[in-house]
This record gives structure tokens, C-alpha cells and sequence, in this order.
């Protein structure tokens, strides 16, 4: 500090910093729901607007067989709203948090990068990977960590 510059007194100014908007991946997996409850209580403690993003799955293979893979991935859309909204519910007027659904198409990580960027996401929030060849090729968690451009928490 210079004798030119007055002393100014630091204030702590509580509630006001910290993440705006947390974005948490869901694909209806046990780790993803645990991510998901885990994003919401910081969304809670923040005050910040919790985005649920479902990254739809383009599977070109099974449109190709004659799968119905739209509807299919429609149907999880839906069944994740509906449990989303049922736990809403189950605490409402104990835990009030702000939050929106989002879905999002592509592979895990694209589409949670792409949701990241278009929701201006202060934070990222996913479960670790419950499949084993994620250790080999690396997890959607290690590649958001590895891009570097959000604080990512991987919740187990």
C-alpha cells in the first residue's frame, strides 16, 4: 500500500460470490442422480439456478437397424423430468432451489460442453463413470477436468 492510496477496509460480502448457474449431467444412472442431489444442495447454498442437462444420444447405428432410438431417448428425457419433479415435490418449503431442464443431443461430453457454454455455466457437476472401458479411453469427468474451463466436481 502506497501513502498516495487511501486505506480501503476489505468487506467480505456474503452470498454474492460463487457460481450462478451449476450445470449437472444426468443419464439417469445411480452416480448421475447422486450428482445430481449433490448439484442441487450447492445450488441451494448459492442461490444459484440449477441446470439438469440430458445429453440425448445420437446412435446413427441403430436409427440404421430400425431401432427407435428417438423415442427412446424421449422416454429417458421424460422419466428424468418426472423424477426431478417428484423430488422437488418431496422437499418443497424445506429446499427451495431454482432449476431448469435441458436436453441436449450428441455424445456426454459435447453435448455437456455445448449445455456448459450456451447456459453460461459457473460450475460443472457430474458422477464418475460406472462403465470399465472409461478407464482405458477416459471418462466424460476427465475430459471436462482436462478442457479446463469450468470447476468441475465429480461426485462419486
Amino acid at each position: 500500500m502506497t501513502e498516495d492510496a487511501p486505506e480501503q477496509a476489505h468487506q467480505f460480502e456474503r452470498g454474492t460470490d460463487g457460481p450462478k448457474v451449476i450445470v449437472v449431467g444426468v443419464d439417469g444412472s445411480d452416480s448421475s442422480l447422486r450428482a445430481a442431489a449433490y448439484a442441487g444442495g450447492l445450488a441451494r447454498r448459492q442461490r444459484a439456478l440449477l441446470a439438469v442437462v440430458y445429453v440425448q444420444p445420437v446412435m446413427a447405428a441403430g436409427a440404421a437397424l430400425g431401432a427407435p432410438v428417438a423415442d427412446t431417448t424421449e422416454a429417458i428425457a421424460e422419466n428424468l423430468i418426472a423424477e426431478i419433479r417428484e423430488a422437488t415435490e418431496r422437499v418443497k418449503g424445506i429446499f427451495d432451489v431454482r432449476w431448469e431442464f435441458h436436453t441436449f443431443r450428441g455424445d456426454p461430453y459435447n453435448g455437456l460442453v455445448s449445455a456448459s457454454d450456451e447456459l453460461k455455466a459457473d460450475a460443472v457437476v457430474v458422477g464418475a463413470s460406472e462403465q470399465a472401458g472409461h478407464r482405458i479411453v477416459g471418462s466424460v469427468a476427465v475430459r471436462l477436468v482436462k478442457a479446463g474451463r469450468w470447476p468441475v466436481t465429480v461426485v462419486p
